[in-house]
């Protein structure tokens, strides 16, 4: 069974949709990606985004990602849920800890988006 537009996440919305350079988004789409990207739009879950991709084996644990922001540990597991929700980490418990690893398929999705996009 197929979804409506109306019906998918932010990460699904993205993956259905045509580059923006081919043709224009329509109101729709605009309205279920843009979560995706305002997650992205913060200095901090930008750079936590980055921090995951780049450690050891494509995941992280919050406590190896405390230490690179100058910022409670609540507050950093605030945004990794931000990121979390919006589809673009993915998470697991192991123990006492939150491992989180880069969901690469969402990565990919927001990149065909903008593909194409040339300066």
């Amino acid at each position: 069974m197929s979804k409506s537009l109306l019906d998918l996440t932010p990460v699904e919305a993205v993956a259905c949709c045509s580059p923006v350079t081919r043709e224009p988004l329509s109101a729709e789409a605009a309205d279920r990606i843009a979560p995706l990207l305002k997650a992205l739009a913060d200095p901090v879950r930008l750079r936590l985004l980055s921090l995951v991709a780049s450690h050891a084996d494509g995941e992280a644990c919050v406590c190896d990602l405390n230490d690179a922001f100058d910022l409670s540990q609540p507050t950093i597991s605030h945004h990794l849920k931000v990121l979390h929700e919006a589809g673009l980490l993915g998470r697991e418990k192991r123990g006492v800890w939150v491992y989180y690893r880069v969901e690469a398929a969402a990565l990919g999705d927001l990149a065909g988006l903008l593909g194409g996009v040339t300066g």
